[in-house]
Parts: C-alpha cells; structure tokens; sequence
C-alpha cells in the first residue's frame, strides 16, 4: 500500500464520527475473531481429540452404553474413544485421577467415599450426565434367608475390588454386620481382591453353589440376573429401609424391584420387592477441556434415538435405559459439581445479557422473537400431541383400578402391556419423561388397587367356600340321624352322592382343597357311624 494510499485511509477514518468509527473497529475485531476461530477449528478437526472412558465389567450396562456412545460419537464428530474393561467405579476413578481416563461411569453412592478416601478436592470429579439408574439386586439360594441379616456367615458372590463391593458393605454396615461377617468369593485366602474376578465368575460361583448369595447393582432386567434366578434356582431377596440408609448416603434412594420383573407366570419375583436405588453417572475431571465436553453431551443428548440403534439386538433389554440420559440433579450428583461444558450445553438456551439489552441488535431480537414465537407454538402443538398421547395411558391406568369387566389378573395383564407401550412412547420420544413419571405414578397406584381387589376377592370367594363346605358337612351330619327302616346301602348311596357334589364343587374351586379336607373327615366318621350302627 502506498503512502497515499496511507494518508487517504486516515484522512477517511478522520473524517468520520467517533460512533462510526467505533463499529469500524469492532467490525476489524469481529472479523478478525471469526477467522481465528475458523482456523482453530478447522485445526481442531484435523487433530482430532482422544478420549478413553473407563466402562466397568464388560457385562455390564455401563459398559454397552459406553460401546454406543463411542460409535455414535465418532461418527458425528472427530472425538475419538476408546473404551476400557474395568473393575467397576472404583477402577474408574483411580483411572480419572492418574489421568489414565478422560470419562468414567461410576455409581453415586461410591463417588463421595473416594473423594474423601483420595483426599482430592471434590471439585476435582466433574459430571456430565446421568446415564440411568441402578438398584441393588440380592439373589440367595436357600429360601430359608428371607432377611439380609440372615447372611451372616455366608458366602457372597461379588467382585471386591468394584463399586459394587463398596454398597453391599454399606448396605451390611446399616443392618450392623461387618465384612468379617461374610465369605467374600471375590477375596482370597489373604483377603485380597483375586485379580480378574468378575460378575461371570461370581454367577458361575452361584451356580455350582460355591456361594449362598450374589450381589449385584444392576438395571432392571439385566441377563446375568435373570439367568440367576430362572436358571440357577435363585431367589431375589427385599433390601428394605432405603430411606433411612439415605440419611448417611443422599445419593441413595428408594426403588421397587416389580412383581414379574424376571418372568410373568409365574412371576418373578413373586411380589415388589423394596430395594435401594442409585444414578449411573459419567463423570470426568476438571482438567478436561471445557469446550469437547460441551461437544460430547450435545452429541450424547441429541443422539439418543442413534444410540439406541447402536446397541445390538442382543442387548435389547439396555436399548429403553437410554431414555433416561438426563441432566444430574443436586442428590444424584453425589456432590460433584457439572463440569464447565456441560453446564455451558444444559444452559445452551439461556439468552444473555447482550442478546436482551444491546439497542444495536434489537431488529435481531425482534426477528428472534417472532421466530421463536413461532417456534414456541410449533412446541406446543407437538407438546399437546404428546400429552393427548400421554393422557390416553394415564386414562387407560386409572380406569382399571375400578374397571369390574375384567378380573384381576387380566387388568393386571392389560395395565402391563400400556405400561410398555407407554415406555415404547417415551424411547421414541412421543411422550415427554415428565408425562411418563405422572403415568409411572398411576401406573404403581393403579396396580396397588388392583391387588388389593384381588384379595378382597379371594378373602371373598375363601368365605364363600367355607360357607358351601360347611353346608355339605351339616348334610352328611344329618344322615347319622337315619330312621331304622333307611337300610345302610340307602344311607351309604346318599353320602356317596354327596361326596361326588363335593368333588364336583372343588374342582369348580366352590370349596377350597382345605375345605374339602375338612369335610373328608366328617364324611369318614359318618361313614364309620353308618356303618357300625348297621354291625350293631
């Protein structure tokens, strides 16, 4: 450029009004700062970033999820992963800090006691999301221990050097049992953890009765359990008082293993079991840059339909756990804080300061506005057709709990399959998880109702059977007062015809098998009366 040319750029800067020139300025700037930024990410995209999560037992559903995330990650960005075999939550974090691992899944009920055991900061583990909740799951082989305190002295299966080891002495420690009170197969003779124990070799323990009890925390419907308890003849076992262990834990909660949660007819279990309940979270470190986490939840959260394709089939029963990838809460958290990006993507639609008071951009604004309005109703048609969808299930529940069409077992049956359509609904996200929860709620109150129609039916139908046995035994009392001239074939005709009534109404469950017995009896002394008043 030449030195007229010089002169002639500040003669034009010069001439203008200190505002205009201003904009010129910011305008250099701005422009200068987007090719900055173009040029640091296209760099970026070149580079690429490398990630190792530390996914627990390959088992596991923190482990399949992980599997999925990774390809769906690195198929929409240039995040590479690679996803490790671990020990469970423990291994995690001790992977975390030694740097060894940008991501971990861990259980919240274990976070906390590894930041104090590892004497960092708590503000060193950062979480990202909530990936799905996990409940403790007993599985005994005698069914004579139907308490957790009838353990004692007993072998259990589970690896020791997870978290899952960690809440099965938590759990112990709040009935007042000791680790010395248990046989731990995980363990060996030196009370060391046995390199390469893991959830196969516990089930297998299980199995060839190596070990009385398994414990696992698990999802609902995970295969290894089910496999216990409908192969290996195992029995699922109540772990009440959920509430009061959270007093010590808050990131413990109460949850309910259903009835037919392993298998329908018969069910299994047989009844809701009271358990404990735990988030799943993915955690990472402070010193992982701000801007890939925000990258990574976005992809995780906007991607769920993809990650769920991305399990294979054979895992279907993980598929419906992605639903609920969510922003953690206060007491899931388990007191660590939301990493920077992943607050920064939670708080992605948030306006600032400059977007709601800069004069310089209020024609932009205006124009958002109307956009966003019409977006905002565009929201609410799809948020009304969700909720009509919503309200169909919710009426559906609440109307089988007076529903007197249908008995028990079949409203039962009914209310189930619109459970897993609504659960169909909400993984295809037709219906908002906020509208399950409202469904959720019906459903359990609904399914309470029902049983207790049913009992009310049984103590119903129980009475009536006593009634109709009672009228039988009073019958075949009366023959003992035959007149002379009754011959004992005649008498002994007549009781028979009443026992073929009896049996006749037994199987047409109008008397019960009880009931019957009683009057069994009644009819053998009157039988023997007949018969030794005819001797006499």
């Amino acid at each position: 450029m030449t030195t007229s040319q010089n002169k002639t750029l500040v003669e034009f800067c010069q001439e203008q009004d200190p505002v205009s020139t201003l904009i010129l300025v910011a305008l250099s700037l701005a422009s200068i700062g987007v090719v900055a930024i173009i040029l640091t990410w296209n760099i970026y995209r070149v580079k690429g970033i490398q990630m190792t999560i530390a996914a627990g037992d390959k088992t596991g559903e923190s482990y399949i999820i992980s599997e999925a995330i990774k390809e769906v990650v690195e198929r929409e960005s240039n995040i590479k992963i690679t996803v490790v075999e671990t020990g469970g939550t423990a291994a995690n974090l001790k992977m975390l800090q030694n740097g060894t691992a940008q991501l971990a899944t861990a259980q919240a009920d274990v976070v906390t006691e590894a930041i104090e055991n590892s004497g960092r900061d708590k503000t060193y583990f950062r979480n990202i999301a909530v990936l799905y909740k996990d409940i403790f799951q007993l599985v005994v082989k005698d069914p004579k221990i139907q308490q957790f305190v009838q353990l004692k002295g007993k072998r259990i299966a589970v690896q020791a050097s997870g978290g899952q080891y960690k809440s099965f002495l938590a759990v112990a420690q709040h009935y007042g049992l000791k680790p010395t009170d248990f046989k731990i197969t995980g363990l060996d003779r030196e009370n060391q953890p046995i390199k390469g124990y893991d959830d196969e070799a516990a089930d297998r323990d299980f199995a060839e009765n190596r070990a009385d009890a398994v414990f696992r925390v698990r999802t609902l419907g995970n295969r290894s359990i089910s496999n216990l308890v409908n192969k290996d003849q195992g029995i699922l076992l109540a772990i009440p008082q959920a509430d009061a262990m959270k007093i010590k834990n808050p990131a413990l909660e109460s949850a309910i293993i259903p009835e037919g949660a392993y298998q329908g007819a018969p069910p299994v279990p047989g009844t809701n079991l009271p358990t404990v309940g735990v988030a799943r979270l993915l955690l990472t470190t402070e010193q992982v840059d701000p801007t890939q986490i925000q990258e990574l939840a976005q992809i995780i959260y906007d991607n769920r339909q993809e990650i769920i394709n991305a399990i294979a089939p054979k895992y279907a029963e993980v598929k419906p756990l992605i639903a609920s990838i969510s922003r953690p809460n206060d007491t899931e958290s388990a007191d660590v804080s939301l990493h920077p990006g992943a607050l920064a993507f939670y708080e992605r639609d948030k306006p600032s300061f400059i977007q709601s008071n800069a004069d310089p951009l209020a024609f932009g604004l205006t124009v958002s506005l109307l956009i966003f309005q019409w977006i905002r109703r565009l929201k609410l048609w799809i948020d009304r057709r969700r909720k009509n969808e919503a309200d169909e299930y919710l009426k559906s529940a609440i109307n089988l709990m007076k529903d007197e069409e249908y008995q028990p077992e079949q409203r039962v049956k009914i209310l189930d399959e619109t459970f897993h359509k609504a659960a169909e609904a909400l993984v295809f996200e037709r219906i908002s998880q906020e509208s399950f929860r409202t469904f959720n709620d019906a459903y359990k109150t609904t399914k309470e109702a029902i049983e207790r129609d049913r009992k009310i039916a049984q103590a119903a139908l129980e009475q009536k059977q006593r009634e109709n046995s009672a009228q039988y035994i009073k019958i075949v009392v009366k023959l003992l007062q035959y007149r002379q001239n009754e011959s004992q074939e005649l008498l002994q005709q007549k009781l028979n015809q009443i026992l073929e009534k009896v049996v006749s109404d037994l199987v047409e469950e109008k008397i019960s098998q009880e009931s019957f017995r009683t009057f069994i009896d009644a009819y053998k002394a009157t039988r023997y009366t007949i018969e030794s008043k005819d001797r006499a």
